[in-house]
């Protein structure tokens, strides 16, 4: 059966009568509901406070217990994707001079088929992109600095085109070069291979979509698997037989890929923005501890050891 509408009245009502949920401000967790919806907050985050077979809450949790998960979540995207954009930025720059470096800067070179790795398996997923900077080089008119390079200079090239393109083109951009390409596109990522930032882009995207959607990260578990590093052995992480328990398809997996994809520097100000936020939303709940909360996002307690080694070590 669907679910019925309810108002928002109703929908505290239940909440208080049905699940037990203590709402000391109805007028405030009402104001809430309008602006972020009962879904997005009450059914995005409410697993930690509720008893699994009861579908009741947990004695003594309150709105604000849901409220300050969603803040800190909110925290987190906003953080992440703060360094997934730093990171796509870096790898635009990177996949648009190797291209160009070998073919020119000539919008006639990333429209050739024979430019990418042309194979039976590549061959439509070729001629789909293909079609995509065709038409963004010759068509489209969202973006003025595009149309600018076909009204002046009569050609686009692609370290101008490339930044129309999404995270997820600029994926499969990559994954169709030809493998000399994407082996020097790599070398500008020390210790990773071609292959394996052909594994990041990909799993890259997911997470950029979670942020960008206003998705749950927290708590996002991918489908596919992170590539296994010198990292997952040096921090011990738990293993069943040969496969890693975390880091694998969790947030903790991002951190370890963003160990690897952004500088030192950088990683560090990541690492101590993330503590931060990690330290903040502790500090005000009394549900949810440190140990607890990083088990939710599939962190080790000696999670902050990622600094500890050099890669590689």
């Amino acid at each position: 059966m669907s679910k019925p509408f309810l108002t928002y009245d109703k929908q505290i009502e239940n909440l208080i009568k049905k699940k037990h949920l203590q709402v000391p401000d109805l007028d405030f967790a009402k104001s809430v509901l309008k602006d972020i919806g009962y879904f997005s907050l009450i059914g995005g985050y409410k697993t930690p406070f509720i008893n699994p077979m009861t579908r009741i809450y947990e004695k003594d949790t309150t709105f604000e217990d849901i409220l300050a998960l969603y803040h800190f979540d909110l925290a987190l995207r906003e953080l992440i994707f703060k360094y997934l954009c730093q990171f796509e930025c870096k790898i635009r720059q990177q996949l648009s001079y190797a291209f160009c470096n070998k073919y020119g800067e000539q919008e006639s070179a990333y429209l050739n088929p024979n430019h990418f790795n042309l194979t039976s398996k590549n061959s439509s997923d070729i001629s789909y992109l293909i079609r995509t900077l065709s038409y963004n080089a010759k068509s489209s008119k969202t973006h003025p600095y595009v149309i600018h390079q076909r009204n002046i200079h009569h050609n686009v090239p692609l370290w101008v085109l490339v930044n129309t393109l999404t995270y997820g083109q600029i994926s499969k951009f990559y994954t169709l070069l030809p493998s000399q390409l994407q082996s020097e596109i790599s070398k500008e990522f020390p210790d990773v291979n071609e292959k394996n930032l052909e594994k990041y882009l990909r799993i890259l995207t997911l997470f950029r979509n979670v942020c960008a959607h206003n998705e749950r990260l927290y708590c996002f578990r991918l489908q596919i698997d992170f590539p296994n590093t010198t990292l997952h052995k040096k921090l011990n992480l738990p293993k069943k037989g040969d496969q890693y328990l975390l880091g694998k398809r969790d947030l903790f997996g991002l951190m370890i890929a963003f160990r690897y994809l952004l500088s030192q520097q950088d990683f560090l100000q990541l690492k101590r923005s993330f503590i931060h936020v990690l330290n903040q939303y502790t500090k005000s709940s009394h549900s949810i501890d440190m140990l607890r909360l990083l088990n939710m996002m599939g962190f080790p307690p000696n999670w902050k050891d990622i600094t500890k080694y050099h890669i590689p070590s």
